[in-house]
């Protein structure tokens, strides 16, 4: 057995190792959420990647004798589970973005059918004549190659391209850096198989580029477990807490700071009336709108729920008139929202800010102030406007 195929195979089977740990990690989570089962679809089309990688190079090898039924499979198998894990990460890329009717039976097969009619193709050319894919001595050929990389290509740069829109129109940094991690993640991993094609063919690289870029977006998610919260994937209240406690984010360019406190209105009856399951899809339907109209306004600003049915918001303005213009389109977008989704009940909001300034002012004082202003817009709601759940 040659050392070659030795090395090849232990950097493979150390990979593979590693992506069992992150998919054993993940299946005893009890809390698992659609991004999550995506990652972990991606993650077992890596290690089935990794597996025929190792075959394949078995056969390069001479370990595994090199005839045409080999020669096949190793590149077959290569060509299908390649497009496999660009299209896996299509789809957590998608879930993880929140792609509307992605699970639309007419969407997930157009997203499907790049790789179905490449299939078709070069099936139908290997039958006709599979000399077009491999030469005489059995190796591949630059169609073979062209085959090999046209799917995987579609879906990076749909990737890519999707990703980076998003993180344009995002102001939170974080966000945006996850936008970007998303978008690069098959980009690098390309890279890392260039550079072991070109430069390093006899060193497993890709394999290895594969293993960190996993491990870091990994440790990306469970970063994001401990500040997202879970139900609207909105910053939770500790990410809110350590925000607005950094006095750099308290401070820009001649811009003030205000704290929003928003709460639903009649939200217990709607838990009463229609069940709990209906209340968290309330708030997942608030949530969108709060995301909606933030990402839209060019007021900087950090969205996060505080807990139960409040949600905090900290604008940072020019003028006070612009956070009354930002209210106003929160109350207009979760109209929509409700109509759009047929809620059968009525979906309002309380709102009550105060401005932050600093010095001897405390964020909490703050808060509590912009509490007791949204504390009144309620009671207002409740004499002026009621809107019952029905």
């Amino acid at each position: 057995m040659s050392d070659y195929f030795i090395y090849y195979l232990e950097s493979n089977v150390v990979c593979l190792i590693i992506f069992v740990i992150l998919l054993v990690r993940d299946l005893l989570s009890g809390d698992r959420q659609e991004k999550q089962i995506k990652f972990d679809h991606a993650l077992i089309a890596f290690m089935l990647y990794f597996i025929s990688d190792v075959f394949w190079a078995a056969v390069i090898a001479g370990v595994v004798p090199k005839t045409k039924l080999t020669v096949t499979i190793a590149n077959f198998s290569n060509y299908l589970l390649m497009a496999g894990v660009t299209y896996m990460w299509l789809r957590y890329a998608m879930a993880y973005e929140h792609v509307k009717n992605r699970e639309r039976v007419i969407n997930k097969f157009a997203v499907l059918f790049p790789f179905v009619l490449t299939t078709i193709a070069l099936s139908v050319v290997y039958a006709v004549n599979s000399e077009l894919l491999f030469d005489s001595e059995l190796n591949v050929t630059p169609l073979f190659n062209a085959f090999l990389i046209v799917v995987p290509i579609i879906y990076i740069v749909a990737i890519l391209v999707y990703t980076i829109h998003m993180a344009k129109a995002e102001q939170n940094r974080d966000n945006r850096l996850g936008h970007i991690y998303i978008g690069a993640f098959p980009l690098m991993v390309v890279v890392g198989g260039l550079v072991q094609t070109l430069l390093l063919p006899r060193t497993p690289v890709y394999c290895y580029s594969c293993a960190i870029l996993m491990l870091v977006l990994y440790l990306q998610s469970m970063e994001k477990k401990i500040s997202v919260d879970p139900l609207t994937g909105l910053n939770n209240r500790g990410q809110l807490l350590r925000y607005i406690t950094q006095e750099v984010n308290n401070r820009r360019d001649h811009r003030r700071t205000f704290v929003v406190m928003l709460d639903v209105n009649d939200f217990k009856l709607i838990n009463d009336t229609y069940g709990h399951a209906e209340g968290d899809r309330a708030l997942i339907l608030i949530a969108a709108a709060l995301r909606k109209v933030t990402k839209e306004s060019p007021i900087p600003s950090f969205l996060g729920r505080y807990g139960g049915d409040e949600f905090v918001l900290i604008l940072h303005p020019i003028n006070e008139p612009e956070i009354d213009a930002v209210i106003v389109g929160i109350r207009d977008a979760i109209d929509n929202k409700c109509r759009e989704e047929k809620t059968p009940y009525l979906i309002s909001v309380g709102a009550g800010y105060d401005e932050y300034r600093g010095g001897v002012d405390t964020i909490q004082s703050c808060m509590q102030r912009a509490d007791y202003k949204l504390y009144l817009d309620k009671q207002y709601f409740k004499l002026n406007a009621p809107q019952k759940a029905s």
